[in-house]
């Protein structure tokens, strides 16, 4: 499958997937959305592929929503909250395509990763970084709430409430070392060498049982204590739906 701001590259068991808007840091705009909603879907449903690695082209991983997007954020028709939610499921939905596709998912955060890109690092199963890497839940900055695509179900349960709570209020940026330290990254890699030592590690992963693998993601995914993700991100689409017709209502005065 050919994509425009996505690269997909397959080398036997493990799928390399590239977002590739590298002039905007692969912020994610309107075909970044719909295209990475069509790769993971097609993932669900791909017997071949056992493990994913994630990264992006250029400086950055993911610098979030692309804001020069007048599609995504003032559409013709005006936000109501019907269609703030409609637009609003749209981008959580591709954080569960990414936690129902059986497929372990490594995430190589080579620059910043802030937003939605955030919000796919933490989605992953395990994050590799560059020393480039930064990190940051920069919702909150845009005039919406802190917590979006599935970030208060994952970031406290990666890092603890009050080390997500810091950085989820105040949109604060991190580096990778401090991610290194509150656990949110399990290893800081040589920017050369972070893709190369990603693959590696997809292909220890997918020498191990499909099966097997497929059912320790799954067990990973339902048994944490607490809110299903399904429940977290409901509410987090309320909240984020509401900001959103609030802060289209001021960008119209």
């Amino acid at each position: 499958m050919t994509y425009q701001t996505i690269t997909l590259e397959l080398n036997g068991p493990v799928a390399l997937v590239t977002l590739n808007r590298p002039e905007k840091l692969n912020a994610i705009n309107a075909l970044m959305q719909a295209e990475f909603t069509d790769c993971f879907a097609r993932f669900a449903q791909d017997i071949e592929t056992r493990v994913i690695v994630l990264t992006g082209a250029g400086r950055g991983f993911c610098a979030g929503l692309d804001l020069s997007d007048a599609a995504l954020l003032l559409p013709e028709e005006g936000y109501g909250p019907d269609l703030a939610y409609k637009n609003q499921k749209r981008f959580s939905d591709m954080i569960l395509l990414m936690r129902r596709c059986p497929q372990p998912i490594i995430a190589a955060v080579n620059g910043p990763a802030a937003g939605g890109g955030f919000s796919f690092a933490i989605a992953s199963d395990v994050r590799l970084a560059s020393p480039k890497a930064k990190f940051g839940a920069a919702y909150i900055n845009i005039g919406v709430g802190g917590a979006d695509m599935g970030s208060s179900w994952f970031f406290p349960r990666l890092v603890g409430l009050g080390n997500a709570s810091r950085y989820l209020l105040t949109g604060d940026l991190f580096d990778a070392q401090r991610a290194y330290e509150m656990g949110l990254v399990q290893e800081i890699i040589p920017e050369d060498a972070l893709v190369e030592r990603a693959l590696a590690l997809a292909q220890v992963m997918a020498s191990k049982s499909p099966l097997g693998l497929a059912l320790t993601k799954e067990a990973l995914n339902v048994n944490p204590a607490g809110a299903s993700l399904e429940d977290a991100i409901k509410l987090e689409d309320r909240n984020q739906s509401l900001c959103i017709v609030q802060m289209a209502a001021n960008l119209q005065k």
